[in-house]
């Protein structure tokens, strides 16, 4: 007989049930096939907040279409040229709603909008948002076959180009989580980090040696990636009947889910939990178990390094028997950088941190606020004053002016 659920997954399941509008059409679970205009980022969230908003699609060079929005001015300025391109790229099992969720005071994506800048909204793979693949299903188990690597080496390079190529100017970036994972990998690549003018990156990710998370220290020991993979399990979306069985089979009796979000990134000093029935609306969005499994080698290894295939694997692939390290010594110390970093986040640990900053030769700005956690730095509603000005003064300090 199956035992009842934990109280943490529990009240996920209950708030997903309740305030998530969980569907499980392919529209929503497993990639979208409605039209943009009508039930895209800009349609749904953008646009009804006052701000002009246009869809975009990219193909990755492996047959990806990616959906990428513009906000090219702010709610009450006149149209006319826009000002510099930014580049928002969200983290793991979010999208480009995440920049959006709170008050046009409160956003990180309005705030930027309504200070002059071009902004470029990214959605890798898999999310609600993106558009499928040129031949795949998304039912096919090659759709998901692909990890952070291929977000930054084909999903990144994609979307970058094709706003370098809109705009004709060099762009800065702003990535959290995984969106900096996904950046720091990209800018050992020359053809990338051409067309970089900076980039600041929120809870910067590219070692895991000191996670702290009691959610994913448990999950991690259980081999809950690689049990997935082996039952062929190949996507990961937690608004399904077996996402919120797995969130289950981690907390039950290890792990106090009792506030979720905590287990997982680590106290949040200022999120507001009055608005999780909105953000649930949205988010979580689907990835998948490859690329999670890529995140517990990392986490095991103790190494920021591509996809681990075994050793037969990576001869076939790397033609070496283990895969090939991100010598983050290969970012160009030409290229500006800012990071801002918490002591309450439970993923981008203070250590881990450090040891990139070790292996950069440039020496980034940076932020480190005690009582942020994870979340904080983009959902946080103090984050304009103890964020965002601070990431404001860089962008403007290094030649990202709004005066274009």
């Amino acid at each position: 007989m199956r035992r009842a659920p934990s109280s943490g997954a529990a009240f996920v399941a209950l708030l997903l049930f309740l305030f998530g509008r969980v569907r499980c059409s392919p529209e929503y679970s497993l990639g979208r096939s409605s039209s943009p205009a009508t039930d895209g980022l800009c349609a749904l969230l953008i646009r009804p907040s006052g701000y002009p908003c246009s869809e975009h699609t990219v193909e990755t060079k492996d047959g990806y279409l990616l959906a990428i929005q513009r906000i090219p001015h702010g709610r009450n300025t006149l149209k006319g040229k826009p000002g510099p391109p930014v580049f928002l790229q969200h983290g793991l099992f979010q999208g480009g709603d995440t920049w959006f969720m709170n008050s046009f005071e409160e956003s990180l994506g309005f705030i930027l909008a309504d200070s002059g800048f071009d902004v470029w909204v990214g959605n890798v793979r898999g999310t609600r948002w993106s558009h499928g693949h040129t031949t795949l299903s998304v039912y096919d188990k090659a759709f998901w076959d692909w990890s952070w690597q291929e977000l930054a080496q084909y999903d990144l390079l994609a979307m970058i180009s094709y706003v370098y190529s809109v705009t004709n100017y060099k762009v800065s970036y702003i990535g959290h989580s995984q969106g900096t994972i996904m950046a720091l990998a990209a800018f050992t690549m020359p053809d990338m980090v051409e067309m970089i003018e900076s980039a600041a990156l929120l809870c910067p990710i590219s070692y895991l040696d000191h996670i702290t998370s009691s959610f994913v220290l448990r999950a991690v020991f259980m081999r809950l990636d690689e049990m997935l993979l082996s039952m062929g399990i190949h996507q990961l979306n937690f608004r399904s009947d077996t996402g919120v069985q797995i969130i289950d089979s981690v907390c039950d009796g290890h792990v106090d889910c009792n506030n979720l979000l905590s287990s997982i990134t680590g106290e949040n000093c200022c999120f507001n939990m009055s608005r999780m029935a909105y953000y649930l609306e949205f988010e979580p969005h689907p990835s998948s178990t490859k690329n999670l499994h890529h995140l517990f080698q990392m986490i095991r290894k103790g190494t920021f390094a591509k996809y681990d295939y075994g050793f037969w694997g990576n001869l076939l692939r790397y033609r070496s028997l283990r895969p090939p390290a991100f010598d983050l010594a290969d970012v160009p110390d030409s290229l500006p950088l800012w990071m801002g970093y918490g002591g309450k986040d439970a993923l981008a640990d203070a250590a881990d941190v450090q040891h990139t900053l070790e292996e950069l030769k440039s020496k980034p700005e940076l932020l480190y606020i005690d009582n942020y956690g994870h979340i904080d730095f983009i959902l946080s509603v103090k984050a304009k004053d103890d964020v965002y000005g601070d990431l404001l003064r860089f962008l403007k300090s290094r030649g990202c002016s709004s005066s274009y």
